[in-house]
């Protein structure tokens, strides 16, 4: 194939995939249970070691089936939560995301894994979305380009969020490389099997091409749009008790494009986004 610039990265060999840091979110819970037994039987049958690390993140919360127990693991992940004093009495999330940073990382080293991808579900009607702290990470860019190709019949979109390494907040700023791949519409603490589903064939496809950028393959760029925050949107107040005085029109309510209002009233702001064009320029290959 003849190519006007090639760029040259890095083999993956070690790849994470990432369920139950939310623990009422059992679609990557569910998942990672059926990973985890595929790969007892693999290693029992005496199989090609696989370089992938399959997770459980967050178990207490998964038994619970709760978003978390005592704060929210996927904010525990900055270089400053990471790495200050600790004692026994910290919440739990916080101990386990030393633990999963001790497993994974240790977050900005070359010991960390190459490439993390934690699974997530939203009550949103958004399809599914790859969100990471890069515009300009060429593998997660290709990764995307090539689930668009491999399911398009699932909406699917990127979205950027500029923090810093020391600031990334989530388990899949511990890679070398990383991203969340979140998916709805599902109700939280039930598994649809469309979202399943969707799922499933999205962590395969990701592996698929990770199979083949590690053999040598060659990726033709192009270009991907990626959706940043522009501002923070919050629902009207009672001026004196702060209450949510308003609630989204059921017009807009199950529309896909909607796919990023409000999700958590509790933890999460609604957000906009204008588009970026990102041109993934360059080829890609391994080396």
């Amino acid at each position: 194939m003849e190519v006007d610039e090639l760029m040259c990265l890095p083999r993956l060999p070690r790849v994470a995939v990432c369920g139950g840091t939310h623990g009422n979110e059992l679609s990557g819970v569910y998942l990672v249970r059926e990973l985890l037994k595929v790969e007892k039987k693999a290693v029992e049958e005496e199989e090609e070691p696989v370089s992938v690390m399959i997770v459980l993140s967050n178990p207490r919360a998964t038994q619970q089936c709760h978003r978390y127990v005592d704060t929210d693991l996927n904010r525990c992940f900055t270089h400053a939560t990471l790495n200050g004093p600790i004692s026994d009495t910290d919440p739990y999330e916080i101990i386990r995301s030393r633990e999963l940073n001790a497993l994974l990382g240790p977050k900005g080293s070359r010991q960390a894994v190459d490439l993390v991808c934690d699974l997530h579900n939203t009550t949103a009607n958004m399809g599914m979305c790859f969100i990471t702290y890069s515009d300009c990470d060429w593998i997660c860019l290709h990764i995307f380009r090539h689930l668009q190709k491999e399911i398009p019949d699932i909406p699917m979109r990127f979205i950027h969020f500029d923090v810093s390494n020391k600031e990334s907040y989530s388990l899949d700023s511990v890679g070398k490389h990383g991203f969340a791949m979140e998916i709805g519409p599902q109700p939280h603490g039930v598994v649809r099997s469309n979202i399943y589903t969707a799922m499933k064939g999205g962590v395969q496809h990701m592996l698929d091409w990770v199979r083949l950028f590690n053999s040598g393959a060659i990726f033709r760029g192009g270009f991907v749009d990626v959706f940043t925050m522009v501002k923070h949107i919050d629902y009207p107040r009672d001026s004196v008790t702060h209450n949510i005085t308003a609630a989204i029109h059921p017009h807009l309510q199950v529309r896909p494009e909607m796919y990023f209002y409000l999700q958590c009233l509790k933890t999460e702001p609604s957000l906009t986004q204008e588009t970026l064009k990102i041109n993934c320029n360059l080829t890609t290959s391994c080396i």
